[in-house]
């Protein structure tokens, strides 16, 4: 019998057929022809490990090196060496659900010690183990709210990142959650007309600091769900947590984000976490799952799964939610990044960017080739209008080993700067955007 069951061509016609193309090579149509391995013999079914590192090395080297100020849900952020020497581990790498809990202790203690973490950063009262990513912990956050107010409606802020919006409007396309989005003011969410808005509504959602990069001013929206019976929640990025107000501080309900921030290296898009962190009175609407501690019979400390609302352990039709496990490994990454850094040495990490953003912001500004579309205050991104052409420009930087800002439409181009841009990488940088329009003379 195979280890794993082999699809036939009777199966994979199939599925071809179903989903509508005739080859499975029209999969990846969308990938630029020239990623694609191009040896005449294919990808061989054996070979020796010194061919295939020399191979492999040879494919590596195709890779171009670039310096990156480009953000928008994905930083460049600094992976202390302990991190990838101890969750390489074994012990780590290769474990999985603790289901039982007597031989699983350091799992369960390391998840513990993440939770304590998540609920210290946010000022909340209890999170779970991890999510996937904060775009599906912020729809998770939905479910939780219309489970807990039976109602369908959903307020989102129109400066939430475009790729969460689409992960929320995935999933509550096939629960029947009704979207109504909030109005936009210089870079901001409009929200003067909120009150009105609330009625009716299950929940409200806002991203801190938001796509454009601004801090949101959400003093007072806990006052106003609470008044309509409607949940608040908030997705912010964990690092900005050490310098600005917290979910908890502002009241929110419900606070999401994704952990990458916390020195998961960019690794082609993931593996990431997530976290979702929630008040008492919401504790068990919370997905996944959520480790406690207490003693055994002989009294001595022991953790345990404290609650497990998913549908491997209770009857699906009633199960908070369809996720059936969690970003442990990733868990332990960010547990392992925070004890490292410490308090201050977390704060730390977030200035650097704080200030490199704003330093890289005013450098640019002096090359006449932006202009500032809100003057808002932000953390480490911001978003400037550029004179000119953007495509042009893109690639003129990626010629340059740069890979710039992300263009928002309208020529609105969102930079990111993280705690490893140094003072001269920003300054050589400049040099290079500076220079663009007399390239463009010369072209």
């Amino acid at each position: 019998m195979h280890k794993y069951l082999p699809h036939t061509k009777e199966d994979i016609d199939l599925m071809l057929n179903k989903i509508g193309i005739k080859k499975i090579e029209d999969l990846t149509d969308y990938i630029d022809k020239d990623l694609l391995y191009k040896k005449s013999y294919g990808i061989p079914s054996q070979t020796s490990d010194l061919e295939l590192t020399k191979e492999l090395i040879n494919l590596s080297k195709q890779n171009k090196e670039l310096t990156i100020f480009r953000g928008y849900g994905a930083y460049d952020v600094y992976t202390p060496s302990v991190n990838g020497a101890l969750t390489s581990r074994q012990e780590f790498l290769t474990s999985y659900t603790p289901y039982q809990p007597e031989v699983s202790q350091g799992t369960l203690q390391y998840i513990f010690e993440y939770q304590s973490m998540i609920c210290d950063l946010t000022n909340m009262d209890v999170t779970n183990a991890s999510m996937y990513d904060g775009a599906t912990a912020t729809a998770e956050a939905m479910f939780m709210a219309t489970s807990h107010t039976r109602k369908n409606k959903i307020l989102l802020s129109p400066t939430i990142n475009k790729r969460t919006i689409e992960v929320i409007k995935t999933y509550g396309k096939y629960r029947n959650v009704e979207f109504i989005f909030l109005d936009e003011k210089d870079g901001l969410t409009d929200l003067s007309n909120l009150d009105s808005l609330l009625d009716g509504v299950a929940g409200v959602i806002f991203q801190n600091p938001n796509h454009y990069g601004n801090i949101e001013n959400l003093n007072g929206i806990s006052k106003l769900t609470n008044k309509h019976n409607a949940l608040f929640i908030i997705n912010q990025d964990p690092q900005s947590l050490a310098l600005y107000q917290t979910p908890g501080m502002l009241g929110a309900d419900i606070a999401v984000g994704d952990l990458q921030s916390l020195g998961m290296p960019l690794s082609f898009g993931g593996a990431y976490a997530g976290y979702l962190a929630t008040t008492k009175k919401l504790m068990r609407k919370m997905p996944g799952r959520i480790c406690g501690v207490t003693n055994d019979l002989d009294g001595k400390r022991a953790f345990v799964l404290t609650l497990q609302a998913r549908e491997q352990h209770i009857r699906r039709a009633k199960a908070n939610s369809n996720i059936c496990s969690n970003q442990s490994l990733m868990a332990l990454s960010a547990a392992i990044y925070l004890s490292t850094l410490g308090p201050s040495g977390f704060k730390d990490v977030a200035k650097l960017s704080l200030n490199g953003a704003h330093y890289l912001k005013n450098e640019l500004l002096k090359t006449n080739l932006f202009t500032e579309p809100f003057n808002k205050h932000h953390f480490k991104e911001f978003t400037l209008k550029f004179n000119g052409d953007v495509e042009r420009l893109d690639n003129y930087l990626l010629k340059n080993n740069y890979l710039g800002p992300i263009h928002l439409g309208n020529n609105l181009l969102t930079f990111a700067v993280t705690e490893k841009r140094t003072k001269a990488e920003i300054d050589e940088f400049v040099k290079v955007v500076g220079a663009f329009k007399w390239n463009i003379m010369i072209l």
